[in-house]
Order: structure tokens, then C-alpha cells, then sequence
């Protein structure tokens, strides 16, 4: 599976902005999906996954309420909505794939990355 996340860009803080993940592979709608962030001098971190069929969903504290993670499996895409931005929301967004399940927070456990997205927010 290779991953292409796009979709970021200079926002100001309270501002939204949806990434896309385009998927290759027939076998994108098998695995979890999820969505890390990695903030300028910070270790890469998890933001939120998503189950194969998208009935499950797992969201890191920081985000939870503010960002929607979504799947359309017949395009082989994932989706991270994120609203209410503010500026420690500044960071490279990658998405990940691979996992058995979407209960996976740990960077290990995915198997596939695309090359990620820039999101910067200013206050």
C-alpha cells in the first residue's frame, strides 16, 4: 500500500482544514488507518485511527472534539478533519496504515506512511 496525504497549507488559529490520504492497493479498505502529527523539534506523535469498515474510530486527548477522522474505502481514501485549529496544531501530518485495528496509538504498529503534509497555524 503506498499513501499519498495531502491538503495542508497556512491557516489562522480558529480556522479548519480537512487532509486527504489517497491510498494504492486493493487492499486499503483491510487495514486500520490513522493519522500522526510530528510538531517542528518534537517526537512524531498520534493524533487519530480509524477501524477498516470506519464504524471505529480512537482519538489522542489534544484533538478530541475538534478533529474527525473518516474513511471512503470505494475511493481508497481517509480523511482528517480539523476544526478550531490553533497554533500548537503547527506540525507535519502524516497518515499511516497497516494496523489489525484501530486501537493502535504506537508509530510501530503501522506498517505503511505516506510522506506528509504541512499545517501551520498562526495565531
Amino acid at each position: 500500500v503506498q499513501l499519498q496525504a495531502s491538503g495542508g497549507g497556512l491557516v489562522r488559529a480558529g480556522d479548519s482544514l480537512r487532509l486527504s490520504c489517497a491510498a494504492s492497493g486493493r487492499t486499503f479498505s483491510y487495514y486500520a488507518m490513522a493519522w500522526f502529527r510530528q510538531a517542528p523539534g518534537k517526537e512524531r506523535e498520534f493524533v487519530a485511527s480509524i477501524s477498516y469498515s470506519g464504524g471505529g474510530t480512537y482519538y489522542a486527548g489534544s484533538v478530541k472534539g475538534r478533529f474527525s477522522i473518516s474513511r471512503d474505502n470505494a475511493k481508497n481514501t481517509v480523511y482528517l478533519q480539523k476544526n478550531s485549529l490553533q497554533p500548537e496544531d503547527t506540525a507535519v501530518y502524516y497518515c499511516a496504515g497497516g494496523a489489525s485495528s484501530y486501537g493502535f496509538t504506537s508509530r510501530s504498529t503501522y506498517p505503511y506512511w505516506g510522506q506528509g503534509t504541512l499545517v501551520t497555524v498562526s495565531s
